[in-house]
C-alpha cells in the first residue's frame, strides 16, 4: 500500500529432525538463507540422551551460518521446533526457563529430536540478547470434550498431530484462498507423509484429529494406524509377544515397512505401476482409510466444511489426490497443498507477534486438560 511502512524483521528458525537439521533465515516471509543438513548416524549414537546432542547441533549450524557469511546480531527472534512438552493450546510462546527445562527432560515421554528445538533456539536468543520462541508445537491439544471420552472409564484421549503444518496450511487457506480469518472458517486439514495426520478445525480451534503417536488414523508408511483391540491381542498372543515388542508398530514397523519392508512411498507407486498386485492394494488401502478419516471429520463439523487440505509429501503424487477428489468432494473441495511449510510456520508465527496481530503466549506446564470434573 503506498504510503505504509511495515517493519523488516528477522527470524532464524531451527528445526532438529532425527538425523538431520534444518534451519532457515527469513526476513518477513522472504527465506534468505535454508539448509538441511543430514548428521551422520554414527556421530549421533555417540550422544547417550538426545539432549546430550546440544552443543553439537549448536556448533554445526554455526558452522553453516559462518561459512554462508550470515551474522547472528541483527535476528530478532530465534524459533525452534517444538518438542518434548506437556499439551498446550495452539499460538506462538515465548521459550521460558520452564519450557527449556521440559524440552531438556522431555517431560511429555516423547523421544524425538524436536526437543533441542526450544533448547536450540534460547541458547543463541540469550547469547544474543534477543526472545526465542515455539511455533504450534507437536503437543497442541485444542480437543472438544466430546472428542475426549474413550469406552473405558480412565482412559481418555489425547492428541499428537502435525499440527504446525496443518495450521499454518489452515491460515494460508484461509487467508488466501477464502479471504477470511482462520478464527472464521471450518476446515478439515491433512498431513500425508510419513505419518500421516487428519483433523477438524473448527473457528480457529483444531477440535478433533487422530492421534498418529498412539496407533490412531490411516496406516502410513510405518505406522500401523487404527486396529480393532481384539486383533491386537491376538496378535501378540499367537507370536508371543510383550508389549514392548509391537510398540514399534505404531511408528517405526507397521504400514508399508510391516507388509513389504519398504518406507518409500516412491517405491510403493512404482511396484504397484509395474503390476504388483499387493502393492496397489497397500496404497490404496491407505487412500482407503485417509478418505474414511476425513469422512469422519466432517461429521464432527456437522457438515459445515469450507474445504478439506491436503499437505505433505505423499501429496506430490496425483494419483493420491484424485482418489481423494473423486471419494470426498462432495463434502467440500479438495486443495492439494504438497510439501510442508514447516520452517514458514515457525517464522510466520513469531512474525504475526512482532507486527501485533497475534499475543505472544506464556508456557505454563500445566496441562491444558487434566480430566473430567466428574474424575477429580
Amino acid at each position: 500500500m503506498k504510503g505504509s511502512t511495515m517493519k523488516t524483521y528477522k527470524v532464524l528458525t531451527i528445526n532438529p529432525g532425527s538425523t538431520s537439521t534444518k534451519i532457515a533465515l527469513f526476513e518477513n516471509e522472504t527465506c534468505l538463507y535454508s539448509k538441511n543438513v543430514a548428521h551422520d548416524a554414527s556421530e549421533l549414537a555417540k550422544y547417550n540422551k538426545i539432549s546430550d546432542q546440544l552443543p553439537y547441533r549448536r556448533n554445526m549450524i554455526l558452522d553453516l551460518l559462518e561459512e554462508a557469511d550470515i551474522s547472528l546480531e541483527d535476528v530478532d527472534v530465534f524459533v525452534g521446533r517444538g518438542g518434548g512438552l506437556l499439551a498446550c493450546q495452539g499460538g506462538t510462546y515465548l521459550v521460558s526457563d520452564l519450557m527449556y527445562e521440559h524440552a531438556r527432560n522431555m517431560q511429555n515421554g516423547v523421544i524425538h529430536p524436536a526437543s533441542l528445538g526450544p533448547q536450540l533456539a534460547k541458547d543463541f536468543a540469550d547469547q544474543y540478547g534477543k526472545q526465542a520462541m515455539v511455533v504450534n508445537p507437536p503437543d497442541v491439544d485444542e480437543l472438544q470434550d466430546l472428542a475426549r471420552m474413550t469406552g473405558i472409564k480412565g482412559v481418555n484421549r489425547i492428541i499428537h498431530l502435525h499440527s504446525l503444518n496443518l495450521k499454518e496450511t489452515a491460515i494460508r487457506h484461509s487467508k488466501n484462498v477464502l479471504h477470511k480469518k482462520y478464527e472464521e472458517t471450518n476446515l478439515i486439514v491433512c498431513h500425508i507423509g510419513g505419518g500421516i495426520s487428519v483433523s477438524a478445525h473448527r473457528e480457529g480451534k483444531m477440535i478433533d484429529g487422530f492421534d498418529i503417536v498412539m496407533g490412531e488414523g490411516p496406516m502410513a508408511p510405518t505406522r500401523c494406524g487404527s486396529i480393532a483391540v481384539a486383533d491386537v491381542l491376538n496378535y501378540m498372543k499367537q507370536n508371543q509377544y510383550t508389549v514392548d515388542d509391537i510398540k514399534p508398530l505404531l511408528t517405526k514397523s507397521g504400514g508399508f515397512v510391516s507388509h513389504l519392508g519398504i518406507s518409500d512411498a516412491k517405491e510403493l507407486t512404482k511396484r504397484a505401476s509395474e503390476g504388483d498386485s499387493y502393492a496397489k492394494m497397500v496404497w490404496n488401502t491407505m487412500i482407503y482409510q485417509i478418505e474414511k478419516c476425513i469422512g469422519s471429520m466432517a461429521a464432527v463439523l456437522h457438515g459445515k466444511v469450507d474445504g478439506i487440505l491436503l499437505g505433505g509429501g505423499m501429496v506430490y503424487s496425483e494419483d493420491l489426490v484424485q482418489q481423494i477428489r473423486q471419494t470426498c468432494s462432495f463434502i467440500a473441495p479438495v486443495f492439494a497443498y504438497p510439501g510442508e511449510f514447516e520452517m514458514e510456520a515457525m517464522a510466520a508465527g513469531a512474525i504475526r507477534v512482532l507486527n501485533g496481530e497475534e499475543k505472544l503466549k506464556e508456557y505454563t506446564g500445566k496441562l491444558c486438560w487434566n480430566g473430567f470434573e466428574w474424575d477429580k
